[in-house]
């Protein structure tokens, strides 16, 4: 089993800069991924980055040139968040996917960006 533990959500002003965080624990060297979706009310949960073990990167469209993921390659995972939109009001979940194809979730982290 995987662990993950979110945190740095808070409020902030459209334009500005929030860093999310994620620790995992448990059995963290069989994470080959992780990542954070978000889910707004009323929405389907959506895939925000994802960083693999090898450290390649992908970005929904919507946070391109806006959003950095980064890690530690063991088991933090970050998400850097500029320039914030109030589109991006979500909740933030941290996801690992592990060798052994399971995957697992935090329990979120509410990001609130006002106009």
């Amino acid at each position: 089993q995987v662990q993950l533990v979110e945190s740095g959500g808070g409020l902030v002003q459209a334009g500005g800069s929030l860093r999310l965080s994620c620790v995992a624990s448990g059995r963290i060297s069989t994470i080959n991924a992780m990542g954070w979706y978000r889910q707004a009310p009323g929405k389907q949960r959506e895939l925000v980055a994802r960083i693999r073990s090898a450290g390649t990167t992908s970005y929904a469209d919507s946070v391109k040139g806006r959003f950095t993921i980064s890690g530690n390659n063991a088991n933090k995972v970050y998400l850097q968040m500029n320039s914030l939109k109030p589109e991006d009001t979500a909740v933030y979940y941290c996801n690992a996917l592990t060798t052994w194809s399971s995957e697992f979730w935090g329990r979120g982290t509410q990001v609130t960006v006002s106009s």
